[in-house]
C-alpha cells in the first residue's frame, strides 16, 4: 500500500520501547519488549484506533508518538520531520500541535489548580495571549467542551467523571492542536457518559479538523468513529485495515477471535467461533517465530520457526500471517457478519439512547449544581 507522503501526518518507522526489570543490585536484568518494532502511518484527518488486549503495548505506542516516552530505537515523524531525537526544548514547541487526552480524567488533573488554571497553561506555554484573553479563551473552552464558564473557579474533585474528561480534552484543544492521541479516554466512564464523550469527539474533529488516534478496547467504539484500525499483540502490529474491511472481513486470527468475541444478544446464536487456548505470553520471553502461534488454530511449524513480515494483503490491508489465506477462507460462518455488526450497533443505539437522557450542563442550561464537599 502506497500512501502519498502528503496524506501522513505522523509515522513511525520499527518503533520500539523496551524496558529492563530487575531493581534489585545483583538481581538479573530482564528486557520487557512493550513496544517491538512498530510500522505505522496515520493520515491527516482520519480517526485512527489501535485495538489489542491488555498488555500489548497500545498505551506505550500511544505515548511514543508524542515522545512522553523515549523510544529505545526506531523513528517517529510528524509532518515529514523526524522527531525522535528532538531536544526537550524543540519536543516542547513542537506540542502545541500534539496532545494527549489521559485514560483517567483524576489522576491527570492537577487537584491543587482550578479548572480554569488547568486550562490555561498550555496558553501560557504555547501563546502570546493577555491574560484577559487567556480567560476569555478558557470560557469558550468550557463551553466548547459542553460545560459552563462559571466552572473555571472550581476544581477537579467537584466534578464527575465525564466532566473531569471534557477538562482533560478542553485542555488538550487550548494549544490548537492539529492531532489529539486519547489513550482510552472512555474506557472509565459509565455508558451514558462515554456516548456524550465520544459525540463530542466526533464534533469536535469535524469542526476543528483535527486528526484523531484512539486507543480502545470497545468494539462498538471503534466501529462507530474510526476510519482505519491497527490489531496490536504482544507489542506488534499484527493487522492494518480499513474499519469496515476489518470488521466484515478479518484476516488475521487474532483479529477473528476479537471479532468473535462480541456477544451476540440472540439465545439460538451462542457460538462464539473458534477459542482462543493458553494465555498471552510474557513480553519478558515472547516466542520466536510468530507471537501469536502459541494461542493460534492455524499455526505451523513454520510459524514457530519464522516471524512473518506485515505485507500488502487484499484491498489495500497489512496483515501479518504466513497463512492468511487459510485463514480468510475459515472465517466463521456459524454466525453471519452481518448479526455481529447488528450487535455491535445495537450497543452504540443504547450508547446514544443514554447520552440523551443525560446531556452535560452548558452555560444558560439551568442553575448550577452545588459544589461538593471536600
Amino acid at each position: 500500500m502506497t500512501i502519498a507522503t502528503n496524506e501522513r501526518i505522523l509515522e513511525t518507522k520499527a518503533i520500539a520501547r523496551h524496558f529492563v526489570s530487575g531493581d534489585k543490585l545483583f538481581a538479573e536484568k530482564q528486557v520487557v519488549r512493550a513496544v517491538d518494532g512498530v510500522d505505522l502511518i496515520v493520515k491527516r484527518g482520519e480517526t485512527l484506533s489501535i485495538v489489542g488486549e491488555s498488555g500489548c503495548g497500545k498505551s506505550t505506542l500511544a505515548r511514543l508518538l508524542v515522545r512522553l516516552i523515549q523510544p529505545t530505537s526506531g523513528q517517529v515523524f510528524y509532518d515529514g520531520n523526524d522527531i525522535s531525537k528532538l531536544s526537550q526544548g524543540d519536543m516542547r514547541r513542537l506540542r502545541k500541535d500534539l496532545q494527549f487526552v489521559f485514560q483517567d480524567p483524576f489522576s491527570s488533573l492537577n487537584p491543587r489548580m482550578t479548572v480554569g488554571s488547568i486550562i490555561e497553561e498550555p496558553l501560557k506555554v504555547h501563546t502570546k495571549l493577555s491574560r484577559a484573553e487567556r480567560s476569555q479563551k478558557v470560557a469558550d473552552l468550557l463551553r466548547k467542551v459542553g460545560l459552563r464558564a462559571e466552572f473555571a473557579n472550581r476544581y477537579p474533585h467537584e466534578f464527575s467523571g465525564g466532566q473531569r474528561q471534557r477538562i482533560g480534552i478542553a485542555r488538550a484543544l487550548a494549544s490548537g492542536p492539529k492531532i489529539i492521541i486519547g489513550d482510552e479516554p472512555v474506557s472509565a466512564l459509565d455508558v451514558s457518559v462515554q456516548a456524550q464523550v465520544i459525540n463530542l469527539l466526533e464534533d469536535l474533529k469535524d469542526e476543528l479538523d483535527l486528526t484523531l488516534v484512539l486507543i480502545a478496547h470497545d468494539l462498538a467504539v471503534i466501529r462507530h468513529m474510526s476510519d482505519r484500525v491497527a490489531v496490536m499483540y504482544l507489542g506488534e502490529i499484527v493487522e492494518q485495515a480499513e474499519t469496515n474491511d476489518l470488521y466484515d472481513r478479518p484476516l488475521h486470527p487474532y483479529t477473528q477471535a476479537l471479532m468473535q468475541a462480541i456477544p451476540i444478544p440472540s439465545p439460538h446464536a451462542r457460538s462464539m467461533g473458534t477459542e482462543l487456548k493458553g494465555d498471552v505470553p510474557s513480553p519478558l520471553n515472547p516466542p520466536g517465530g510468530c507471537r501469536f502461534h502459541t494461542r493460534c488454530p492455524h499455526a505451523t511449524d513454520l510459524c514457530a520457526n519464522k516471524k512473518p513480515a506485515l505485507v500488502q494483503a487484499d484491498n489495500n490491508r497489512l496483515v501479518a500471517c504466513h497463512h492468511w489465506q487459510v485463514v480468510a477462507s475459515c472465517h466463521d460462518t456459524e454466525i453471519s457478519e452481518p448479526q455481529r455488526q447488528a450487535s455491535v450497533e445495537k450497543r452504540f443505539a443504547l450508547y446514544r439512547a443514554a447520552s440523551q437522557k443525560n446531556t452535560p450542563q452548558t452555560a444558560g442550561s439551568g442553575p448550577i449544581p452545588p459544589q461538593r464537599s471536600t
